[in-house]
């Protein structure tokens, strides 16, 4: 009988200022910081190309991190982010509009990085079945580029951050794939109760669902909260999805693993978890908030 592979993850530091012990958490705008991206030398800085963005340039060294990675490892950049607040009640699933400015706040942001400070856009977003989380993903994300791309076509580009000129942004597919495991800690509590498939299905028709996925919600209990340990335990089985075996839960999203940069959205618990796995030192988030973590990843 053939053994089970295993794999572990850890964060690699040195990278984003929010990774680093030094750095206070607490007030951390990353908005105001190039995503916390740190102002440093790579490998892969070639002279003559001054004119390349901090995280064009970090794109690159990425890209060498997995071309010089031993068999069975694999990096990935995960951008970790919070839903924005909303009315929960889950036994309507409706939730509400009118407090989703921190959503609309990052649209705005990402809109910004990508086509000034040349941060990767997401290739791939993953996100809780929860109402809360599938609407901050299409605030977010959906259509991101599609205005700007209209001026772009009429108007000079002007300057970004830092002198450089601003890019058009790459072509961007928005195919969002909602996956069970990446709930908030389950239990008791039932704004953290899911809606049944079919209804998310006929809300958000333009979401991938893992075909795995099951109608009714078969992991939330009235009586069990989900302990740390519970709760770790899911978030590396959705590792080990995201990073080795597919991402698509048996379904929708072959385009998973192949993705280098990656896009969570999902729930304060649920990140705060994802850092354990991660060997991340705590760093919460504010709601709507987003934190990018460089992982390294290897099969066992």
């Amino acid at each position: 009988m053939s053994q089970q592979p295993t794999f572990s993850y850890s964060t690699v530091t040195g990278y984003f200022l929010q990774s680093e012990a030094a750095t206070v958490a607490q007030g951390f705008d990353y908005t105001s910081t190039n995503f916390g991206l740190i102002d440093r030398p790579y490998e892969t800085d070639v002279p003559g190309e001054e004119t390349r963005t901090q995280w064009q340039r970090f794109e690159h060294e990425v890209q060498r991190l997995n071309e010089t990675a031993a068999e069975g490892v694999v990096y990935k950049v995960l951008y970790l982010g919070r839903h924005g607040q909303g009315v929960h009640n889950v036994a309507e699933a409706r939730y509400g509009r009118e407090e989703w400015d921190q959503a609309l706040a990052a649209r705005a942001f990402w809109r910004h990085q990508v086509a000034s400070a040349g941060t990767p856009a997401p290739q791939t977003h993953l996100t809780s079945p929860l109402y809360r989380c599938l609407e901050t993903a299409d605030l977010t994300f959906a259509n991101l580029f599609e205005d700007e791309e209209k001026d772009l076509d009429h108007l000079p580009l002007p300057t970004g951050a830092g002198g450089h000129r601003r890019r058009r942004p790459p072509p961007y597919a928005y195919a969002p794939l909602v996956k069970e495991l990446l709930r908030e800690v389950l239990g008791v509590h039932t704004c953290d109760r899911r809606s049944a498939v079919s209804a998310l299905r006929r809300a958000f028709p333009h979401f991938r669902f893992e075909a795995s996925m099951p109608e009714e919600d078969e992991l939330w209990s009235a009586t069990h909260r989900e302990t740390h340990g519970e709760v770790d335990a899911r978030m590396r089985r959705l590792l080990d999805d995201v990073f080795f075996l597919g991402g698509g839960g048996g379904g929708d999203g072959d385009d998973v693993d192949a993705a280098t940069f990656v896009s969570f959205t999902s729930h304060s618990g649920a990140i705060c978890s994802l850092l354990r796995v991660l060997g991340h030192r705590e760093f919460r988030l504010v709601t709507g908030g987003v934190l990018p973590v460089l992982v390294r990843a290897e099969r066992q």
